[in-house]
């Protein structure tokens, strides 16, 4: 059961890799192998990848983290993160978003987010963050 999580998140990190791609066969796939908590998560994190890279001029974001800073709220359908942060170009910046998705967790609804300041590599370990 573990290798199957492994698998399902690194699916879901290369599919995270192309935003601007809609969600393929495969990665619905992937996502409904999570448990819905895991899913809901994922799926809001994919979701804030599109949109930096749709809507922030200069971001390319590659990979986000929903609870560097502070762990995400759930409630329902509705995930809290406002201690998150991504990688774009090999920065870290923060980030903070509410996600609503659908009862199964794969449609997101409403997504609303903003970005915030980079995080200085110094800060990187302390953080577990990497390049």
């Amino acid at each position: 059961m573990k290798n199957k999580k492994i698998l399902a998140l690194a699916a879901l990190a290369l599919a995270a890799a192309f935003p601007a791609q809609a969600l393929d066969s495969s990665v619905l796939r992937q996502l409904k192998a999570l448990d819905i908590a895991e899913r809901r998560e994922q799926r809001c994190d994919m979701e804030a990848m599109a949109r930096i890279a749709r809507e922030q001029q200069g971001y390319r974001p590659d990979k986000v983290i929903a609870y560097t800073f502070a762990d995400p709220v759930e409630k329902g359908n509705l995930v809290q993160a406002p201690g998150a942060v991504f990688r774009s170009r090999g920065d870290w910046y923060r980030l903070k978003f509410k996600c609503e998705t659908g009862e199964r967790g794969l449609k997101v609804h409403s997504f609303k987010y903003k970005v915030g300041d980079k995080v200085p590599r110094e800060e990187w370990e302390r953080y577990y963050l990497y390049d």
